[in-house]
């Protein structure tokens, strides 16, 4: 079950999210339900498609990570 957010831009070629975007393990280690419930209330922290850190902005509205290979994702 991948953990991602529902703007993020897919890597070339339309590949699927191989990795967890909060925790940075790979998506078919094991389960992530726990990472699925810290994203309820926190932004990623790693890029779902190329495992990078993003760097990640808190706003009062909301937040934005950037991932220097696969652009921003808001939410």
């Amino acid at each position: 079950m991948p953990v991602t957010t529902s703007d993020a831009v897919p890597a070339a070629g339309g590949a699927s999210a191989a990795w967890c975007d909060r925790c940075g393990e790979a998506v078919a280690a094991g389960s992530h339900d726990g990472c699925a419930a810290a994203r309820a209330l926190e932004p990623p922290r790693f890029c779902a498609y190329c495992r990078r850190r993003m760097k990640v902005q808190v706003l009062p509205v909301g937040w934005a990570a950037v991932c220097v290979a696969h652009g921003e994702t808001r939410g």
